[in-house]
């Protein structure tokens, strides 16, 4: 399993992204099921649509959106039972660049569901020891 951040979606819905081509790399090797199945924490979702309405459009939004909705590949994944574990996240991280709130869930969804792999292109991920940040 490997889960999904915005910044990696971001990056491969939009070609003028700096990290499009990683990202669409990326895409590739989880579409071949590389990682198995993918999650899509609510937060996320929620920050991918906002982001590409305010960047792009709404109806670039919208098509993204429908596209994470209706994926065979893409779990998505309610946030209200994790938001606990995600509050303890939040609140116990370490020194220096501090993940957002949508961040923490990845992490705690993450453990909760024995996965190490994330993609992502948010260096904050780095400094979390159980995670392997993809690409």
């Amino acid at each position: 399993m490997i889960v999904l951040d915005s910044s990696f979606i971001i990056a491969f819905h939009n070609s003028r992204d700096t990290h499009h081509p990683a990202a669409s790399k990326t895409m590739k090797r989880l579409l071949k099921g590389e990682w198995g199945s993918a999650l899509l924490p609510e937060y996320v979702f929620l920050e991918v649509v906002t982001v590409l309405a305010a960047r792009r459009d709404l109806a670039t939004a919208i098509r993204v959106g429908s596209i994470l909705l209706n994926s065979r590949d893409v779990e998505l994944v309610p946030c209200s039972d994790l938001f606990g574990e995600t509050f303890a996240v939040f609140q116990t991280q370490a020194q220096g660049p501090v993940l957002s709130f949508a961040d923490s869930a990845i992490v705690a969804l993450a453990r909760r569901r024995s996965t190490r792999f994330v993609a992502t292109f948010d260096k904050g991920f780095a400094r979390v020891d159980d995670l392997t940040v993809v690409p």
